[in-house]
């Protein structure tokens, strides 16, 4: 719910499906104005809140752009030895047919993912006080 209040440029919505976020659940994410894509459905996968892991895929969508099966993301959280949190993401594409995945396509991606979670990353730090 938070996240497209800060960049609403990068998401218009999040809705949930089925579920409430637990394994199995699935949402649907709208993209904003800025973005190439107009939606995608994620589920997720396993959720371990004692080791900070959440597992989600992207199983529908223009994200996925008719060439992939899904993407698989899994995020961890570690404690980071100068306090705070490390952010550790891991991408496994799942690709049609032949299709071959391209280095730069991916780095893209990663760019554009980095760029949104510093945005997230600024707004908590300057609103700590409310969350």
């Amino acid at each position: 719910n938070v996240i497209p209040k800060i960049v609403p440029q990068a998401f218009k919505s999040v809705e949930h499906i089925e579920g409430n976020g637990e394994p199995g659940s699935i949402k649907k994410v709208t993209f904003g104005e800025e973005s190439q894509f107009n939606y995608m459905k994620q589920k997720v996968e396993a959720l371990d809140e004692e080791n900070f892991v959440y597992i989600y895929s992207v199983i529908e969508g223009d994200a996925l752009m008719n060439k992939l099966e899904k993407i698989t993301n899994e995020t961890k959280l570690e404690d980071s030895p100068d306090g705070g949190s490390i952010c550790k993401t891991t991408c496994k594409y799942y690709t049609v047919g032949d299709f071959e995945l391209r280095e730069e396509g991916i780095k893209a991606g990663k760019e554009k993912a980095l760029r949104i979670f510093k945005a997230i990353e600024v707004h908590l730090l300057a609103n700590s006080d409310a969350y």
